[in-house]
């Protein structure tokens, strides 16, 4: 299986659990030109492109505002025009909330919140004290996307700031997610 890792706004550091993951699992991170001041238009051409170049449907492992822009990628290119199924799931930690009035406004085109259900299997894993989601809008999302969800605790934004940076528990989740998506 192909897993696709996909930072959020300013990219994931050297200490978060994407970067640990890609170096022990030699899986890839999905390029990005702008992580400063991203614009969706542009990030979904991007992801639209990394998903072409798998050889199969990817599993996309994405963090904060990446999630957002799953559920954009989804509205717009989720099948081929064949109608087969352009990624195996979705694995969607610490969504950010582009509509919250703290959101930095650094990014462009990601408002409103995509919240039609998503057409492949996703989890959502959040925290109960995220300063980019409120835990009640994290259920939110994982309901109207129809993802399973998995609190883990006051776990802040679940980066390598937040001391989440080869995170066993949540590289666990997620191969187990691998594991159920391949078996489909």
């Amino acid at each position: 299986m192909t897993v696709i890792t996909l930072a959020g706004l300013w990219n994931s550091g050297p200490q978060h659990w994407q970067t640990h993951w890609e170096k022990k699992h030699g899986w890839r991170r999905a390029p990005h030109r702008d992580w400063e001041t991203p614009d969706r238009v542009e990030w979904v051409r991007e992801l639209d492109a990394a998903i072409a170049a798998c050889e199969q449907p990817p599993v996309l492992a994405a963090h904060s505002l990446a999630c957002t822009l799953v559920t954009w990628w989804a509205a717009e290119h989720a099948r081929d025009a064949a109608g087969a199924q352009r990624i195996a799931g979705a694995f969607l930690v610490a969504p950010s909330d582009v509509d919250a009035p703290s959101y930095p406004t650094c990014t462009t085109g990601f408002q409103p919140m995509q919240l039609a259900p998503l057409p492949f299997p996703s989890i959502v894993v959040a925290s109960e004290n995220d300063p980019y989601v409120s835990a009640a809008r994290a259920r939110q999302f994982a309901h109207a996307w129809g993802s399973e969800l998995h609190f883990i605790g006051a776990a802040g934004h679940i980066n390598g700031d937040a001391g989440y940076g080869p995170w066993p528990q949540g590289e666990e989740l997620l191969l187990g997610f691998v594991r159920r998506t391949s078996l489909r």
